[in-house]
């Protein structure tokens, strides 16, 4: 029988790895933390994913009406996306939509951002009776369709003879139950107490601790809450379909009134260009809002 000796330094009974063990741990993390083919193949598949619908609702406006029973589909700009632009204006006030919706969503991304990050900064960092039911209530709030509040909420709007007017859009979406919870589950943590302490002990008043405090360290959460809640008013569709005349569009409305511009044979050349142009807006908001969409994404994902 053959007794194999395991030579091997011990220190008082702990194992410590020799070099070969060493390198092939090595080798074997660098092989999960470096990217493969797979990786970046799935990556590819989603941004091309991503991507496609927008390039072929801008090669479709850039091309007659028939062409888009093409077979096999046309994948190639054409010359006539400015011609279709310019019809989309012509039938339709677009331009007058374009800058209701720039105000509107401006409007109510402002007030989301302003009034969650106060009321999340109360319900993270303030003690006060009933602060627990009263969060309850307002994440219970977001349970309940929008659908069901149409009714009383356009009646109401009629009553305050809002309707046909901005008012009637940006007054209903200034305050939102999911931009207080989102800000405050964003500031309980990343606020110490005893910075709030500290605040208030060198004389802060209340609202002094909340601007030099809280909101600067808000400003990721706020820049990602801010872009949400302008992306979300700018696609909004049903409630200023409602409120909204047609002399009085959004750029929602607008795109709805192109496509039944045509009757049965809408005209989808020119749909899908002033598509396009209304996508516009969101792509360089999110060009210039990216690095902080990022910074806040980050910031939440390593939080704690």
């Amino acid at each position: 029988m053959t007794t194999t000796i395991d030579r091997r330094p011990s220190h008082g009974g702990l194992h410590f790895p020799d070099q070969d063990e060493r390198a092939a741990r090595k080798r074997k993390a660098r092989f999960y933390d470096r990217p493969g083919w797979l990786s970046y193949a799935l990556l590819a598949a989603f941004f091309l994913g991503a991507v496609f619908p927008l390039w072929w609702s801008f090669v479709m406006g850039s091309r007659v009406a028939s062409d888009i029973n093409a077979v096999p589909p046309v994948v190639i700009p054409g010359p006539n996306f400015l011609e279709n632009v310019l019809k989309a204006f012509q039938t339709v006030d677009f331009a007058k939509a374009l800058v209701n919706s720039l105000v509107i969503s401006t409007a109510i991304a402002v007030s989301v951002v302003f009034f969650s990050t106060l009321a999340g900064y109360a319900f993270a960092k303030l003690s006060f009776r009933g602060r627990n039911p009263l969060m309850v209530a307002v994440i219970a709030t977001m349970a309940i369709p929008t659908q069901l509040g149409i009714i009383p909420l356009f009646m109401l709007v009629s009553e305050l003879k809002l309707t046909n007017t901005l008012g009637a859009v940006i007054i209903p979406g200034m305050v939102s139950a999911f931009g207080v919870f989102f800000m405050r589950q964003y500031l309980v943590d990343v606020i110490p107490d005893e910075l709030i302490e500290a605040a208030r002990v060198d004389g802060a008043s209340m609202w002094g601790t909340f601007w030099h405090v809280a909101l600067p360290s808000a400003r990721p959460a706020m820049a990602v809450l801010g872009l949400f809640m302008f992306m979300a008013a700018w696609t909004d569709f049903l409630w200023p379909l409602l409120v909204l005349g047609p002399k009085n569009p959004s750029v929602q409305t607008a795109l709805s009134a192109l496509n039944a511009s045509g009757g049965h044979t809408p005209d989808y050349s020119m749909v899908l260009a002033g598509t396009v142009v209304s996508i516009v807006p969101l792509l360089v908001l999110f060009l210039f809002a990216g690095k902080q969409l990022i910074s806040g994404i980050m910031s939440g994902a390593v939080k704690g």
